[in-house]
């Protein structure tokens, strides 16, 4: 029902996108941009290709005003004044791509982004779990019998489909995330050679180019939990070991984009983390909407399988729904 009546308001939602968007600021986020097929994330994130991307590049050109991470404090301390609305963009999670396909794209059209990165798959030491789940369900592909220890180990009856073994190692939660390689073993699927054949994610130097390059570099958390599933000791240390490494490399420690959502996350994190007078701000995921904490700034995801033009008009119209009930804020406790 939800759907139906969002799909019925972005319907009506005019082209005009810079007019209608609500807030001043825009934040696209971005997870990779590749023509090929990556086992490692093709199963979580429906990434988009270099056309489609570049395309949402133009889109959004003609509607807001690129800035980069100085003017976005300058802007959103009230220091600096935008000729139209402003968007800042963001990937997240460092992955290669962007080295070798996103960042020659934004060069030549002169638009600045910053990486959240994960400072325990840098330089290819590990694998997020998440990505664990995408090679492994990858390598069971069409497979109609697999070893039958698989369906112990996820507790499983034997006579399950192929798909309910799917779906149930991507529900693998970050707490649980051993199994991913206990399933490895059973499937003889061997996470470190696929690691250092293809080099998922960015090398220190390569993040060192880039920030010579202009880019922005900073914190995703240590190794990509989900924050509001941490109680606030084991946030914290994530946090500050993730700093660490950012100003070993003369990185960007000012932010922090929270890796999935902020959903459940609490004040005393925020009260805590504010602490550190060095921090500007914070970056979660749920569209275009206000947060209780001022200094927390949500984003759009923009992986859905559609244009960047279609998900601004759906973000749009969601927007102006929840005003209608006054759910347009996230209020935290």
């Amino acid at each position: 029902m939800k759907d139906r009546l969002i799909n019925l308001l972005t319907a009506f939602e005019t082209d005009y996108i810079g007019k209608s968007f609500p807030l001043n600021f825009c934040l696209p986020l971005y997870h990779c941009v590749s023509d090929e097929n990556l086992p490692h994330i093709k199963h979580v994130i429906e990434y988009k290709n270099s056309k489609d991307f570049e395309k949402d590049i133009d889109d959004l050109s003609k509607h807001f005003q690129w800035v980069n991470w100085q003017e976005f404090k300058d802007f959103t301390s009230g220091n600096f004044k935008a000729q139209k609305k402003i968007a800042l963009l963001t990937f997240d999670d460092g992955f290669r791509e962007f080295y070798d396909i996103v960042a020659p794209v934004l060069e030549r059209k002169g638009i600045y982004a910053c990486n959240f990165i994960n400072p325990a798959f840098i330089d290819n030491k590990e694998i997020m779990f998440r990505c664990k789940a995408s090679l492994l369900i990858d390598a069971i592909g069409n497979k109609t019998t697999i070893n039958p220890e698989v369906y112990t180990v996820l507790s499983l009856n034997s006579n399950a489909v192929i798909e309910i073994v799917k779906n149930k190692i991507l529900k693998i939660t970050y707490q649980e995330k051993n199994m991913l390689d206990l399933l490895a073993e059973k499937l003889e699927f061997d996470f470190k050679s696929y690691i250092k054949e293809y080099r998922p994610y960015l090398s220190t130097e390569e993040l060192k180019h880039l920030t010579h390059k202009g880019f922005g570099i900073s914190s995703h958390g240590w190794d990509h939990p989900k924050y509001g599933d941490l109680s606030l000791e084991e946030q914290t240390k994530s946090i500050d070991k993730t700093f660490a490494y950012l100003k070993e490399n003369n990185f960007l420690y000012e932010s922090f984009a929270f890796p999935f959502t902020d959903f459940g996350v609490k004040n005393d994190f925020f009260e805590e983390l504010f602490k550190n007078e060095e921090m500007y701000c914070t970056f979660g995921t749920a569209g275009i909407k206000l947060d209780s904490v001022k200094r927390n700034f949500q984003r759009i995801p923009m992986e859905t399988g559609e244009s960047a033009e279609k998900i601004l008009k759906r973000e749009i119209a969601y927007f102006k729904l929840k005003k209608l009930i006054n759910k347009n804020t996230i209020v935290r406790k």
